[in-house]
């Protein structure tokens, strides 16, 4: 006798992977836009670049949301990780200057529950969306006995475009330019393997056992900051940027210019988030550990020219996005950055 069912019987519901392609048509379509060529069902995603750029130049990243997973694993909510997920590459593509394009996602989940996934595919698709990119093609795999139940793993590759010559360049970075910070929402996508560490998260009841105040804060998600950057770099305001991820400021800052400037950093120009101060007291942690793991408030740093600081400001709050002048690029003596004034630790 024949096996019918095979497949599903081994665990693989091929079904409801059709289901869930279904209940996220609708989101995913709406990223499109007129550069998408093709829609899902393609073996390849198709995407023209047109005839307006001069001298294009494609810049692409990869990345994931890490531990932070688990948290909304144990929280069973799915519907704004896609965002972090987003953030992760497309402030990456952001930081040297592209506008973003378009974005694959790879979905890797214990068992295919269709809503769970079109949640999770939906979040990611609203967030392109938000950036101004399309989400043009991904996978979703059922991988029963790789992941424990009810477990998932997030992944996604981006490309942006920028002209050649409107890249941001670190060696464009002299001293008296000035340094703006962008606040970050909270902890983003870095970090929360020590996360869990500080406020004891082994099991998921150990994250359901948490005030509901810092389940939500551990579970913010990270900032889109293309829509308001991305007027500013149309305007060449911006000399270079870094994104603050895993590392924090001291492992990503200095990758925004060379190596004869330093950044003057002022402690309390920029508001510091209830969350690191209480991640700090619980772990006993030492400022250095605080420096090397999280973003500590900035999730992105601009370094724009003296006389183009007013007018930046000013687009910011006309965008309603929160600015602060938090320091100076000055000669470098020795270390790649200065800290002014007392560290809140």
């Amino acid at each position: 006798m024949t096996n019918q069912n095979a497949y599903a019987n081994a665990g693989v519901d091929v079904a409801a992977g059709e289901q869930a392609v279904d209940l996220m048509g609708n989101a995913v379509a709406a990223t499109y836009t007129p550069q998408v060529l093709g829609g899902i069902g393609g073996f390849g995603a198709e995407f023209a670049l047109g005839n307006t750029y001069r001298d294009p130049v494609l810049i692409s990243g990869t990345d994931g949301v890490g531990t932070k997973l688990l948290l909304a694993i144990a929280a069973d909510k799915h519907d704004t990780i896609g965002q972090d997920l987003v953030a992760m590459v497309m402030n990456d593509i952001l930081a040297q200057g592209a506008k973003p394009l378009f974005l694959l996602d790879y979905l890797a989940i214990a068992k295919m529950t269709p809503e769970k996934v079109a949640t999770i595919v939906t979040g990611i698709a609203q967030a392109t969306q938000a950036v101004g990119a399309a989400l043009i093609g991904g996978e979703s795999a059922e991988l029963p006995g790789m992941y424990a139940p009810n477990h998932y793993d997030l992944a996604a590759f981006g490309v942006g475009v920028v002209e050649r010559d409107e890249m941001l360049n670190p060696a464009d970075v002299v001293a008296g330019d000035v340094l703006i910070g962008l606040p970050s929402s909270g902890v983003h996508s870095n970090g929360y393997t020590l996360v869990r560490e500080v406020f004891g998260i082994h099991e998921e009841s150990d994250f359901l056992k948490l005030p509901t105040r810092l389940q939500e804060a551990l579970l913010k998600p990270t900032t889109l900051y293309a829509p308001a950057i991305i007027p500013l770099l149309a305007q060449k305001m911006i000399v270079s940027m870094a994104h603050i991820t895993g590392g924090g400021i001291v492992g990503n800052l200095p990758r925004a210019y060379g190596e004869q400037v330093a950044a003057n950093l002022h402690w309390g120009s920029w508001p510091m988030l209830p969350i690191f101060t209480e991640i700090q007291t619980r772990g006993n942690l030492t400022a250095t550990d605080m420096l090397e793991t999280f973003n500590l408030g900035l999730g992105m740093i601009l370094i724009v020219k003296a006389n183009q600081v007013d007018a930046a400001v000013t687009m910011f709050q006309d965008a309603e996005q929160p600015a602060f002048i938090i320091g100076e690029m000055v000669a470098r003596e020795s270390e790649p950055i200065i800290w002014q004034g007392a560290q809140p630790w």
